[in-house]
């Protein structure tokens, strides 16, 4: 019987989960993603491991990694697992173009890292994540700690010459101090409202002495599966050709 405590959101969620896991094969070695999203997906592979299920999971984060630890998924690191066979991890927002803005839950450079080292990535996420332009959610870029201010201005000047909308940089927090994650360093976060040319905008902050990554996910994704309150799901597996092809 349904769970009736359960939101519309995490049915869908929930929902997504289990439609990517389906794509999972025996053998297989797997990028775990981080997030809200994500966690319903380890959550279920965990109960298909507990049934007999043989696979490798490679988590994006700590926080990850303690959840499928406790639900017996055996893990391994991704210098010793090699190319993984597939990644199913969630977003924060998807454009037509399969582009993604990550990084909400803070394990932006450890998520892009397994993505890039996958021969697929699958994208689990609710309706509420899909936009025609990327941009309003704001976008996470991960710097270093030393010099931090400096770092700063220079993304500042490069948004000034930017196609965007809006702005606006913040560093996020965590309780009454700064928000660090799981390799040492902090995150800003852009309000921009609109990203006319992501390809150029993450060129261009990557550029930047200080910038690690950004949340700016771009040629990773090879399909999205949508779920929706009714517990239905639809995929997008061919996206459309992104501006100048």
């Amino acid at each position: 019987m349904e769970d009736r405590q359960v939101s519309g959101p995490d049915r869908a969620k929930r929902a997504a989960a289990l439609r990517a896991l389906d794509r999972v094969e025996a053998g297989m070695t797997l990028g775990l993603g981080t997030g809200s999203t994500a966690a319903f997906m380890v959550s279920e592979l965990g109960a298909r491991v507990a049934a007999g299920l043989s696979v490798t999971g490679v988590p994006t984060s700590s926080a990850t990694r303690t959840q499928a630890e406790a639900l017996g998924i055996p893990l391994t690191t991704l210098d010793a697992a090699g190319p993984l066979d597939l990644t199913i991890d969630g977003a924060d927002e998807i454009d037509p173009h399969l582009r993604l803005i990550k990084g909400g839950g803070g394990a932006l450079l450890q998520e892009k890292i397994v993505a890039a080292a996958s021969r697929r990535m699958i994208v689990i996420s609710d309706a509420s994540k899909q936009v025609a332009t990327l941009g309003r959610f704001p976008l996470p870029v991960e710097i270093v700690r030393f010099g931090w201010g400096a770092t700063a201005a220079a993304i500042e000047a490069v948004l000034g010459q930017a196609d965007v909308d809006s702005r606006i940089l913040s560093r996020r927090r965590a309780g009454s101090g700064p928000f660090v994650t799981d390799e040492g360093h902090y995150i800003l976060d852009l309000a921009l409202d609109r990203i006319g040319d992501p390809a150029a905008l993450d060129t261009k902050l990557r550029a930047i002495p200080g910038v690690v990554e950004t949340g700016l996910f771009l040629d990773l994704c090879t399909g999205v599966v949508i779920g929706h309150p009714d517990g239905s799901t639809e995929e997008l597996d061919e996206p459309e050709p992104s501006p100048g092809v």
